[in-house]
């Protein structure tokens, strides 16, 4: 008889927590996709001063939008827009709300396509190949189960 630790569980990428999936997701792709060639200098947003600290920004928000792709076929580049985007501080006035860059969303889709992980949907907006899903929940597999939830 098997023990009760040894016992498989497939699990997608529904079952794991998100960062940890986008962080392991990232290394995957740092060798499949290819960055902007001035991807140091780019900002995310307008409401951005400087471009992310992060050398590996590219591949993590790469990460982020194939997963967001894998739960809600059919998104589009306005909505990643809208989904990334966060509010711009004009000093002492109001904040408003301002979309991300549409420009590095969609160089990541098409970088995405290349790799053969999300193809154009016929209704708009893009999906997730058989290829993807499989790459995406070997990817899941990887990641350590999130901690039980404990109520007192």
């Amino acid at each position: 008889m098997a023990e009760e630790g040894t016992k498989y569980a497939p699990k997608t990428v529904k079952d794991v927590d998100a960062q940890e999936f986008v962080v392991q997701y990232a290394k995957h792709l740092k060798g499949k996709l290819e960055p902007c060639a001035n991807v140091d200098l780019i900002k995310t947003g307008s409401y951005k001063e400087l471009a992310p600290y992060d050398p590996d920004w590219y591949f993590v928000r790469a990460a982020s939008v194939a997963r967001r792709i894998y739960l809600k076929q059919g998104i589009g580049i306005g909505k990643f827009r809208k989904i990334y985007g966060s509010t711009y501080r004009k000093g002492v006035r109001t904040e408003h709300f301002c979309k991300v860059s549409g420009g590095v969303i969609r160089h990541i889709c098409q970088q995405l396509e290349k790799a053969g992980i999300v193809e154009k949907y016929k209704k708009g907006g893009r999906v997730i190949t058989s290829n993807g899903k499989r790459d995406l929940d070997l990817i899941a597999g990887r990641c350590p189960a999130p901690a039980a939830m404990t109520f007192v």
